[in-house]
């Protein structure tokens, strides 16, 4: 079993901060949905409602689906359903340990990234060098309580609609020396 289980977010992110529109990305990156199943396959994802709906196949193969809802009857078949972010959070936590996984991903959207952002160890974000309209953003991040741990660009082309960079940040701690 794992010492400490990573609270993880991952999405994909424009300029503008936006990450969705009308429910579906704005974009297709090839590349960053490879890199989004290889980072969490076999670790437990936490999603809100908005986006197990938005899934083209429900539930994510190889990962225990979490769905958030305030809908206390919501039936997400193949997902555990929680409405408290705490029990979800818990959950995702012990499965991961149980299974010897040592991360947890939140994967979106919108209200669930605000829940988990204050309480994250690390994110995988993927900076999407485009500016579209949307109606779903990414919370703003305190550039003072992370830390660029990896780094990975990409150019436009074959299946990527944009150039965009694959980062990764993990929380500065307060007991770390600058």
């Amino acid at each position: 079993m794992s010492a400490h289980v990573k609270l993880c977010l991952i999405a994909a992110r424009a300029s503008n901060n936006v990450i969705g529109s009308g429910g579906d990305l704005p974009w297709r990156l090839k590349s960053d949905l490879a890199f989004f199943k290889k980072a969490t396959l076999g670790c437990p994802i936490i999603m809100g409602r908005k986006t197990w709906e938005s899934l083209p196949v429900r539930p994510l193969k190889g990962r225990e689906n979490i769905v958030m809802t305030r809908d206390w009857a919501y039936n997400a078949e193949g997902a555990r359903v929680y409405s408290s972010f705490a029990a979800a959070t818990n959950s995702a936590r012990a499965v991961a340990a149980r299974t010897d996984a040592d991360k947890v991903f939140v994967i979106g959207g919108e209200a669930i990234y605000k829940l988990a952002l204050p309480i994250a160890d690390r994110l995988y974000l993927t900076e999407v060098d485009a500016a579209p309209d949307g109606d779903a953003h990414f919370p703003e991040i305190d550039a003072k309580q992370w830390k660029e741990t990896g780094a990975e660009q990409f150019e436009a082309g074959e299946g990527n609609d944009f150039a965009f960079s694959i980062r990764q940040l993990d929380r500065i701690s307060a007991f770390t020396s600058p």
